[in-house]
C-alpha cells in the first residue's frame, strides 16, 4: 500500500503523546467544581486482536473495535484500518471490517465467533484505497435501533482530513450493508460533525455527542428521532442563546478539550461518556444523568493513562487511544475495547480488553 496516509496517520496518533507529562494530571476544567471521587480499578483482561487471536480472519494488524449489541442478542464490534500481517500496511489493507462474538461473560475476556464476510473478515463494502477522492473510511460509531444497525463512517483524504462523513444500514445483525443516503460535509458545524458517538433514549431520540477529527476540538450534542437517523435535516443542535440553552439554538461547545475517540451510551439508568483524552493522553469517563447535563459538573474520573513503552501495567497503556464501552457492562463494573498502535515499530498495532471496577 502506499505510504502516505500511513504516515500522516502516525503523525496524527503521535500527537497524543506529547500530552504525556500531564499523565497524572488531576481534569481541570473551566467551570469544573471539585468533588470527591472514589478509587477506581482497571485491569487489562485481555488481547482482542493479533497474531494467534485473528489470524483466521486474516487480520493481525487493526483498530478500534467499537462494540454493539446486534438484533439477534450477539456482539459485534467495528474496526478501522485493517492488514493481514502483524504490522501497519502489512497487506491486504481493509476498513471498515467486523467481527461478531457470542461472548456473555466480559470477565473471561471476549472471544470471537466468526467474521462478517466469511472465513476471512471481509471489507463491509467495496472501495479502492487511496483512490483520487480519498484514502480511507473509518468508523465513528454503530447503534442498534430495532431491527437495524446503524454505522456512521468517516471518509478521509489522509488521517483527520474528513471530506465528508455517511451512514451505513444494517438489516441482519451486522451481515451486509448499504448506504441510507445520508452524508454530511466534513465542515459542518464548523468542522465539529465529523468523529461522533450515540445513544438511545428511552424518549424515542437518539443523542449524539461529535467533534472534529484531529483530537484538538471540543464537542457538541445533537439529537434526532430514533426514526429519522438516516436524515441529515433532522438533527437538532443543543446550544445556548439569549441566556439558556435550548434545542434548535446554533450548536454550542457542551465541554472544551482535546477530544478523540468517544463512546456515549446509556447505562444503569445514567449516561455514561468514555472518551481518549488526547491533551491529557488518557482515557476518561463521566456519568451524568441525561446527555444535557453540565458536563463541566459531571462526575468525571480518569480510567487508564497513558504511558511510555516499558513501563506499562494494569491502569498505563502507552500509545493508548479508543475506549468504547462494551455491552453488557455495568456502571459498577465498565468493559472497554481500547486500542494501541506503536507507531515507531508497527507493531503493537491492536484492541484490548480492559476492565474498570468502581467507577458508578
Amino acid at each position: 500500500m502506499p505510504s502516505e496516509p500511513m504516515i500522516r496517520r502516525s503523525t496524527f496518533l503521535k500527537a497524543a503523546v506529547a500530552g504525556a507529562g500531564a499523565l497524572f494530571a488531576a481534569p481541570t476544567l473551566a467551570g469544573a467544581t471539585t468533588r470527591a471521587v472514589q478509587a477506581v480499578t482497571t485491569t487489562k483482561v485481555k488481547d482482542l486482536t493479533g497474531p494467534g487471536l485473528t489470524d483466521r480472519f486474516r487480520m493481525q494488524a487493526t483498530d478500534l473495535g467499537i462494540p454493539a449489541r446486534t438484533p439477534d442478542g450477539r456482539l459485534l464490534f467495528m474496526f478501522g484500518d485493517t492488514f493481514e500481517n502483524p504490522t501497519v500496511g502489512g497487506g491486504w489493507w481493509r476498513s471498515p471490517v467486523a467481527l461478531w462474538s457470542t461472548t456473555t461473560d466480559l470477565a473471561s475476556g471476549v472471544t470471537w465467533s466468526g467474521a462478517v464476510g466469511g472465513a476471512a473478515a471481509q471489507q463491509l463494502w467495496d472501495y479502492p484505497h487511496d483512490n483520487p477522492t480519498f484514502s480511507t473510511v473509518l468508523p465513528s460509531d454503530v447503534i442498534t435501533i430495532g431491527g437495524s444497525m446503524y454505522l456512521h463512517a468517516m471518509v478521509n483524504k489522509g488521517l483527520g482530513n474528513v471530506v465528508w462523513t455517511e451512514i451505513w444500514r444494517s438489516d441482519n445483525s451486522g451481515a451486509s450493508w448499504y448506504h441510507t443516503g445520508a452524508k454530511f460535509p466534513g465542515d459542518l458545524d464548523g468542522g465539529l460533525f465529523q468523529l461522533l458517538t450515540w445513544g438511545l433514549g428511552n424518549d424515542g431520540y437518539v443523542y449524539v455527542y461529535s467533534t472534529g477529527f484531529q483530537r484538538d476540538k471540543p464537542i457538541i450534542l445533537k439529537r434526532v428521532r430514533s426514526d429519522q437517523v438516516a436524515n441529515p435535516a433532522a438533527y437538532e443542535p443543543w446550544g445556548y442563546r439569549d441566556g439558556a440553552w435550548n434545542w434548535g439554538n446554533p450548536a454550542t461547545p457542551i465541554l472544551s478539550g482535546s477530544f478523540g475517540e468517544m463512546s456515549l451510551r446509556p447505562l444503569g439508568g445514567k449516561w455514561v461518556l468514555t472518551w481518549f483524552n488526547a491533551g491529557d493522553y488518557r482515557i476518561d469517563g463521566m456519568i451524568m444523568d441525561t446527555p444535557t447535563s453540565n458536563l463541566y459538573t459531571a462526575y468525571r474520573q480518569t480510567l487508564i493513562y497513558g504511558g511510555a513503552w516499558g513501563q506499562e501495567n494494569g491502569n498505563h497503556v502507552a500509545q493508548l487511544y479508543g475506549g468504547y464501552v462494551i455491552p453488557g457492562s455495568t456502571l459498577s463494573d465498565l468493559h472497554l475495547s481500547v486500542s494501541q498502535w506503536n507507531t515507531d515499530a508497527g507493531w503493537p498495532y491492536r484492541v484490548m480488553q480492559f476492565r474498570v471496577r468502581g467507577f458508578g
